[in-house]
C-alpha cells in the first residue's frame, strides 16, 4: 500500500489534491481512500490531508503516519512542522518551491533518501500561468504522476475533469501536463548527474 500526506495551508485546496489523487487513482483500477485531518482550522492554519492507495481494499483508517510519499503544498511549513516525520527509507518528497533543496536547508537532509526520490519545483508559478491564481495542488498531482510512476498522467487529467468541468478543467489539465513534463526533467537530470 502506498501512503501520501499533503501538508499546506487552508485554502490552497489539500483536501482537494488528496481527492483528486485517489480519483485519479480509481481511474488506474487501484483501490484508494482520502481524507483530511483539521479541526478548528481557518484560511492560512496549516492542514494535512491523506491518500492510500492499493491493489486490494483498504480496511485502516487512521491517519498517515509513514508516508510513502510527502507533497508539500507551502514551503513556509518547512520549518515550522516536522513535514517528514515517519517518512519511510525510499520514500518520496514533493516540494512546491522556487528554490532549490539547498537554499531550503533540505539537501543534506533529504540526501539519504535515493536519488530521483526528491523535486522541488515551482507549482504555484504553474497554477498561476494557466490558472491565473496560484494555486499548487493541481501542479502537484502532475509532478507526482511523474516522480513516483504510480498512477498514469491520463488518469490525473481524467479525474481533474471530472471535477472540474470545462475551461477550468483545461487550464488544470495544462498546469498537470508541464508540472509532469518539468519533474520527469528534473528528475533525469538529477540521476544523470549522480551517474557521471
Amino acid at each position: 500500500m502506498w501512503q501520501v500526506r499533503f501538508h499546506g495551508r487552508g485554502g490552497q485546496g489539500v483536501v482537494t489534491a488528496a481527492e483528486l489523487l485517489a480519483l485519479a487513482a480509481f481511474r488506474d483500477g487501484k483501490y484508494a481512500q482520502a481524507f483530511p485531518s483539521f479541526g478548528s482550522e481557518r484560511m492560512g492554519a496549516p492542514v494535512m490531508a491523506f491518500c492510500r492507495i492499493d491493489d486490494t481494499t483498504i480496511r485502516t483508517r487512521d491517519t498517515v503516519t509513514c508516508p510513502d510519499v510527502v507533497i508539500v503544498q507551502d514551503a513556509t511549513l518547512l520549518h515550522q512542522v516536522d513535514l517528514f516525520a515517519g517518512l519511510t527509507p525510499c520514500g518520496f518528497v514533493l516540494i512546491n518551491s522556487t528554490r532549490s533543496l539547498n537554499v531550503l536547508h533540505l539537501e543534506e537532509f533529504l540526501s539519504i533518501l535515493p536519488v530521483g526520490h526528491v523535486c522541488a519545483f515551482p507549482a504555484s508559478d504553474l497554477g498561476l500561468k494557466y490558472l491565473k491564481r496560484p494555486l499548487a495542488n493541481a501542479p502537484l498531482l502532475g509532478g507526482f504522476a511523474a516522480l513516483t510512476g504510480l498512477i498514469r498522467l491520463a488518469s490525473v487529467e481524467s479525474a481533474i475533469r471530472q471535477r472540474f468541468p470545462g475551461e477550468i478543467g483545461e487550464a488544470n489539465v495544462a498546469s498537470v501536463r508541464e508540472a509532469y513534463d518539468h519533474v520527469t526533467t528534473l528528475t533525469a537530470e538529477q540521476q544523470g548527474i549522480l551517474r557521471r
